[in-house]
Order: C-alpha cells, then structure tokens, then sequence
C-alpha cells in the first residue's frame, strides 16, 4: 500500500520543485569535493572539520570556502549533597559563511545551536574522557546541522 501512496507522491513533488540533493542539479552534488573549511585552531574545530569532510569530502578542486566561529560553553546541571557538580552540559553554536571562492560572494550563511552533556562521578581521568567524547559527539552534531543547512542552499 505504501508502493502506490510513494508512487502517487512523486509527481507532486516534481511539481513543486522538489529536487534531489544528490540528483544531477542538487546541493549535494555541487558541493561534493568543493568545500574547502578554514584551518583548525583547536580540537573542537578539528572534530567539526572531521565530519564536514566525512560528509562533504576532501576538497580536490575547491570552488567554496566555509569559515566557522564555533562558540562552546559548559554549564553545571546537577550538584550533590556536598556541593560538587555531578553533571555538566556543552552548549555549542556554529556559525558558519559560504563564499563562492572565486569571487567572494556570500552564498550562504547560519547559525546552529545544539547541546550534549555528561557525568562528571567517578575519577578525575573519567571525568576527562566523558568531557572528551561529549565534545566530540557535539562537533560531530554541529557538523552534521552546517553541511544539513549548506545542503539546503539554493547554489
């Protein structure tokens, strides 16, 4: 049943202008391999960089370039008994800009927000580690939201 609700959906989607990402005239095509991210300064920025190519690819023949102020903050959530923080939240914001590198044109810009938290009981090590893997889960989400939105644009 649903075969025959897809295939009657298809034709109103053409007529709305709907087009595949990764189709022949899509974002997703135009940006494959064509995305160069400005250097690193920190970890953080590193791990974005990591998943905007595991998602965008290495640049070969740079056409774009996506400059990224990443903004991460860290609040305490839950303090016990004795006053000690057992649970912390990253709070990240990405703002990004895409700019057409041959001529600097802006093509497309954002902003997108998301969080991630973890438990600081235990030793100061686990402690560390937990603070680790939540950064790189929200460059890892972040990223994922910047090449959601980049794919969304109109080039």
């Amino acid at each position: 049943m649903s075969l025959y609700k897809t295939l009657f959906a298809l034709p109103l989607l053409a007529a709305c202008g709907f087009t595949p990402v990764y189709g022949p005239q899509g974002a997703g095509t135009a940006l494959q391999g064509r995305v160069l991210v400005e250097a690193p300064e920190t970890r953080d920025d590193q791990l974005m960089l990591q998943q905007i190519e595991r998602r965008l690819g290495r640049p070969s023949d740079a056409s774009f370039d996506l400059g990224i102020d990443l903004i991460v903050t860290q609040e305490g959530l839950a303090i016990d008994s004795d006053g000690d923080i057992d649970r912390y939240n990253l709070l990240g914001t990405a703002t990004y800009i895409l700019t057409n590198a041959s001529n600097g044109a802006i093509v497309g810009t954002g902003t997108v927000t998301n969080f991630t938290g973890y438990s600081a009981t235990g030793t100061t090590v686990a402690t560390l580690a937990a603070e680790r893997d939540a950064r790189k889960r929200l460059m890892t989400t972040l990223g994922d939201m910047v090449v959601d939105r980049l794919l969304a644009t109109k080039l």
